[in-house]
């Protein structure tokens, strides 16, 4: 069977841990052949869906999912159409591109983006949605599978949200892996904070728009299932500004030589920052989930602009 996600590695961080109380782990997501933990789960699904009879598969996405499900399609030789909003970097065009899927651009937003690839599905098709899908749970769950088989326990997990898909399979890895007692910190950056916002009215908030730079947490609403997960008293949020989780990517570069893009460094900031929540904990597990987003051009680009909050 062709295996399409990898192994990361558990770094203990001596940079991170100086900065709080407690221990702080990276789990390399950043080092998945797609550049980010989305091919877990998008893997999972697009297999089991090849199995049962699909001929094609089409996903919706501005960058990494897109790239997941184009990878997976050309190691499982199924083609791949990946409908992509306007908004999207050409680096991401171009390397879906690369895993020879077709690119379609639609759209100012991923939920018209998402809207024009359900309307192009066929009875023989199957449709990858980016997050909101119970088999991309089952696969992102393997995350904690492997940080329970290399004999750590962690007290908190922290890990960035965008629509919930991988806070889901966090949640439902913990869970098998008898992890309960495990805290979960969910780290949005502003103008794509739809579960925070959703957690303060008590019900799902649908966001006017996405404003935030960090566009793959760019979901208008999370998924319904998240939004039950995150309503539990081992659950925490937090929401920083584009800036900081800007100024977090270039921090982790110079620390660990790993370049990742705004939506990973905001679940870094919260060490950065020394967040006082933190303190109640021993042992800290970071999610450093990657992503295709940037390159050093344009992180530089990102830390001069006067117009990111």
């Amino acid at each position: 069977m062709t295996e399409l996600h990898l192994s990361t590695p558990l770094l203990h961080s001596l940079p991170l841990s100086s900065l709080v109380r407690g221990q702080v782990w990276l789990k390399m997501e950043a080092l998945q052949p797609t550049g980010s933990f989305k091919i877990r789960g998008i893997g999972h699904a697009c297999r089991t869906y090849i199995e049962q009879g699909a001929t094609r598969l089409l996903s919706s996405s501005g960058g990494n999912a897109g790239l997941a499900v184009a990878f997976a399609g050309r190691k499982l030789a199924v083609p791949v159409t990946v409908v992509v909003p306007e908004s999207t970097k050409k680096r991401a065009i171009d390397l879906i591109e690369l895993e020879e899927a077709e690119v379609i651009i639609h759209g100012e937003s991923w939920d018209e983006a998402h809207q024009h690839a359900t309307a192009l599905c066929s009875d023989r098709d199957a449709y990858i949605h980016p997050f909101d899908d119970p088999l991309i749970w089952a696969g992102h769950a393997t995350v904690i599978d492997e940080i329970r088989s290399s004999g750590l326990h962690p007290d908190l997990l922290v890990v960035s949200i965008g629509g919930g898909g991988l806070f889901c399979g966090i949640v439902e890895g913990l869970r098998r892996n008898g992890f309960d007692l495990t805290s979960i910190l969910a780290v949005e950056t502003v103008g794509a904070d739809s579960l925070s916002q959703s957690l303060q009215a008590g019900k799902l908030v649908e966001l006017e728009e996405i404003s935030s730079i960090a566009t793959s947490l760019g979901a208008k609403k999370v998924a319904q299932r998240a939004f039950d997960y995150a309503q539990t008293d081992t659950v925490f949020s937090e929401v920083v500004d584009d800036r900081t989780a800007v100024a977090s990517c270039e921090r982790f570069l110079e620390d660990h030589r790993v370049l990742v893009e705004p939506a990973c460094g905001a679940a870094l900031s919260v060490v950065y920052r020394q967040l006082d929540l933190l303190n109640q904990f021993r042992t800290i597990a970071i999610i450093v989930c990657g992503g295709v987003g940037v390159t050093l051009d344009q992180l530089g680009k990102w830390k001069h602009e006067d117009t990111i909050s």
